[in-house]
This record gives structure tokens, C-alpha cells and sequence, in this order.
């Protein structure tokens, strides 16, 4: 198991269909779902797992509310936008690697090149490790306008918006593009913003237990037995360096101190990973270092590094199943401030901007397009649709919006919402896409009582 994150049903078939459309995957002149390795190849980007950008194609019709109903209040939870590498290590081991082979004139062309657009993305990315780029602030922007254009119900008049963020930079700008965008539209709203401490109960919790349980023996087990497959890569030896046995020797000694795998292998990991994150800034145009790599390599990166979030923030049954419970505290937030919001005779939205580790496990908890899948095999995420790379791209959003013919009415009735794109929950309905909101905290309350009644 590698370090900590930079060290770091419903048929199963209808949750596919659903899933992998909302990034356009399905073949229309074939009429068949794209395999992940097939989508890689159409777009390498897809490979890049949290990394990824926020999907950019044109969204489908939604699906006409049950009649007389009406959008009036939207309780969303998203993700900050387009980001950098959160620190230099990411860069500096591969960077390490390649200076010290360069030393011992041990580095082919291929290899000096490699190493010079190294240094240029360092350069750009110094001072500025984490922080949000301009395509994160334009995300954000675009999602705002796209909810005001889609519900304008909701936003219209004085409607309230309370906007929260945890006190992480890139999130709190987040939040900022979008509300600055909403008041664009429309400067009647009424806008609260909000980014304190006092809020990270339910914002950003961290649960120490269920922390204590991501990586047991077993998780490490099963997961380095998973990737070791996967992850070496002679070819890419052969093009970097002049002599393979002995740059094997220099990276083996520079990542000692790392466990699970060896010099040859992070240099293939850690390249990959500066290679496509680079969508996410402003050297998405100019690096080059992707093209070093196969559609075969990027599809071994993008099995391991999905195999790594189903067991640390999924429902791995590896080691329990049940880490998605970490947002319980966020999901009863959410459910108590709509039944607040229900309340009220004007519109409005509560809007939350966080983080990956907080979006993939909230969309587990909901069970959103199945996602709640369980397994303890690993080889199983990748046919089974867990893509976790569909639900927390950069600027990823859940969307519930609710529904109702006028202030009085108390049959309200709402939608999921996942990237934008309607999705579906494992809960009975007559009105699908649409859900009855009684029918929502029945059913979710209950799930979340029982986990704390046998919580230990």
C-alpha cells in the first residue's frame, strides 16, 4: 500500500449504463458501454483518477418534473476546482531520480528530455503547490451558471444562499468563482459566505477509527498483490536510461526509505502522475511528459489508483466496508438543513465546497449509481462500473434539488444530481428520476442509526 496520498446495484447493469454515459461512453454507432481502457484511449486524461478535469461536453435534457412540481431549493456538496500537486514530492522523487542518473551520464535523449520538462514544471508549479489554477475558478464559474440556467426557480429574487467551504484556499475560492458568478446573474440574491473552523464537524470530518482501518496487513496484502502486476515498466526503462541494471541501482537507493515497491516502479508512478495532472494547469498545453507512456501504462496507473480509493474511502469489504460511513455527520447536516429550508416560502440553495476524500465517500454512503457496490476483489471495481474517476473530478458536485407545486405543498419530491447528470439511488420510487423526500431520510436515517447503534 503506498503512502498516504501523495506518499498516497438496482441492476449492475443499469448502474454501468448510467455511470459511463455520464461521461459519454457509450459507443452510439455501436450501442455498447466503453471499457475504461477503451475511454483512455479516446481521452488519456480519463486515466487520471482524482486528478482528472471536470467532464466538458454538452449535458442532456433533463427529465421533466412530475406535473405542477417545481425546483425551489438545491442542497449541494462539490468539489474545488482544477488544483496543483498538493507538494513537491510528487516531482521531486522522479526529479531525484533523473538528476542523479543524469550524473552518471547514465540518461538517453529520451531521458534528458524527460528530465528538462521536469524542471519546467517545477518552475511553473513552485510556490504554488495546492492552489487553485484559473481552469478551477472557470469550473466552478461554468457549474454556478449552468444550475442558474437549468433551476432558475431557485435563484430568482431574494432567494438565500448560504455558501460554506472548509478552510482549505483552493476551496474557499472555489466558493467565491461560484457565488460570484450566481450574484452576476442576479445581485438581488441574499448571500451568506462562510469558511471557519466551526463548521469542520461535518465539512471535513476525519474519523480516527475508521482512519485506524484503511490500511491493515490484509488491505496492503491484497492491494500490492493487485498492482505489482501493473505497475513496472521495463520499456520505459529502456528509453531513459543507457544502461538499465544500473540506473536500477541509483533508484533503488533514492526510494529506500519508501515500502511496497521499488525504484523502477515509483519512477513509473510518479511520472505518469506529473504527466497527466498537467491537464490541470497552465502547462496543459506544453508538457509532454504523458507521451512517454502507452495507453496499456495509463490503464495499469488508473486500475491501481482506483483499486487504492475503493479500499481507502469506498466500501472495500477489505477492511469492513464501511469507511463511506466517515460522512454521516455531512449527510445528517444535509438532511437537517433541507428540512429547515423546506420550511421557508422562498427559494434558495445551501452550497458546500470541499474535497475528494469527502465526495467519494458521501456518493458511497448514498449508494449514488451504485456505488456502494461491495467486494473484497479488487479485479471486480473495473467490470462492475466503480469508476472512481466518474464522481470526484475536479470541481465533481452531488446536486439534490427539490421540487414542489407551492409553499404549502408537503409531498416534496427531489433528484440527484451527480456531476450534473441525473442520477439514480437505491431506494424505491414511482416517479424515477424524481424521489419522495420522506422516502430519502427514512430510509437514509435509519442506515445511519444502525451503523452508530453497532459502531466499535
Amino acid at each position: 500500500m503506498r503512502n498516504k496520498r501523495g506518499q498516497r446495484w438496482i441492476s449492475v447493469l443499469a448502474v454501468v449504463l448510467l455511470t459511463l454515459s455520464a461521461w459519454g461512453q457509450v459507443n452510439k454507432s455501436e450501442g455498447k458501454a466503453l471499457s475504461a481502457f477503451e475511454k483512455i484511449r479516446q481521452n488519456r486524461n480519463f486515466s487520471a483518477s482524482n486528478y482528472c478535469i471536470y467532464p466538458d461536453s454538452t449535458l442532456p435534457a433533463l427529465t421533466p418534473a412530475p406535473q405542477g412540481k417545481k425546483p425551489f431549493y438545491i442542497s449541494h456538496y462539490g468539489r474545488h476546482g482544477s488544483r496543483y500537486l498538493s507538494n513537491r514530492k510528487g516531482y521531486d522523487i522522479p526529479y531525484r531520480m533523473l538528476c542523479k542518473t543524469d550524473s552518471l551520464e547514465l540518461l538517453t535523449q529520451t531521458g534528458k528530455d524527460a528530465l528538462r520538462e521536469l524542471r519546467y514544471i517545477i518552475n511553473d508549479s513552485e510556490g504554488c503547490w495546492g492552489d487553485l489554477t484559473g481552469l478551477g475558478k472557470r469550473q466552478h464559474r461554468q457549474i454556478a451558471s449552468r444550475m442558474v440556467e437549468r433551476f432558475p426557480e431557485v435563484f430568482s429574487g431574494d432567494a438565500y444562499i448560504d455558501a460554506r467551504s472548509t478552510t482549505v484556499p483552493r476551496c474557499v475560492l472555489s466558493m467565491g468563482a461560484a457565488v460570484q458568478q450566481l450574484v452576476a446573474l442576479n445581485p438581488d440574491l441574499d448571500v451568506t459566505m462562510r469558511a471557519s473552523k466551526q463548521d469542520m464537524w461535518y465539512m471535513n470530518h476525519q474519523d480516527t477509527l475508521l482512519r485506524k482501518r484503511m490500511e491493515t496487513p490484509e488491505t496492503q496484502k491484497v492491494f500490492n498483490a493487485f498492482c505489482e502486476p501493473l505497475i513496472s515498466n521495463y520499456r520505459l526503462m529502456e528509453m531513459l536510461f543507457t544502461d538499465v541494471d544500473a540506473a536500477r541501482k541509483v533508484l533503488d537507493d533514492i526510494v529506500v526509505k519508501l515500502q511496497s515497491r521499488n525504484g523502477e516502479q515509483w519512477l513509473n508512478y510518479y511520472l505518469i502522475l506529473s504527466g497527466l495532472i498537467q491537464q490541470n494547469t497552465r502547462m496543459s498545453e506544453r508538457s509532454q511528459l504523458i507521451d512517454l507512456f502507452t495507453y496499456e501504462d495509463i490503464h495499469c496507473f488508473w486500475q491501481c489508483e482506483n483499486a487504492w480509493w475503493y479500499i481507502m474511502y469506498g466500501p472495500s469489504l477489505l477492511n469492513g466496508g464501511d469507511q463511506p460511513y466517515s460522512q454521516r455527520y455531512l449527510l445528517r447536516q444535509m438532511i437537517h438543513e433541507a428540512d429547515s429550508c423546506l420550511r421557508l416560502k422562498r427559494p434558495g440553495a445551501s452550497l458546500r465546497f470541499g474535497h475528494e476524500t469527502i465526495m467519494l465517500p458521501l456518493t458511497c454512503l448514498l449508494g449514488i449509481n451504485g456505488f456502494d457496490f461491495q467486494t473484497n476483489d479488487l479485479a471486480a471495481l473495473e467490470p462492475n462500473g466503480w469508476w472512481a474517476c466518474l464522481v470526484f473530478p475536479m470541481a465533481s458536485n452531488i446536486q439534490l434539488v427539490f421540487y414542489r407545486e407551492n409553499p404549502e405543498d408537503k409531498d416534496i419530491v427531489f433528484k440527484v444530481l451527480l456531476n450534473e447528470q441525473e442520477a439514480t439511488l437505491p431506494i424505491p420510487t414511482d416517479i424515477a428520476p424524481y424521489y419522495r423526500w420522506s422516502d430519502f431520510r427514512e430510509y437514509y436515517l435509519k442506515k445511519l442509526d444502525v451503523y452508530e447503534a453497532t459502531r466499535h
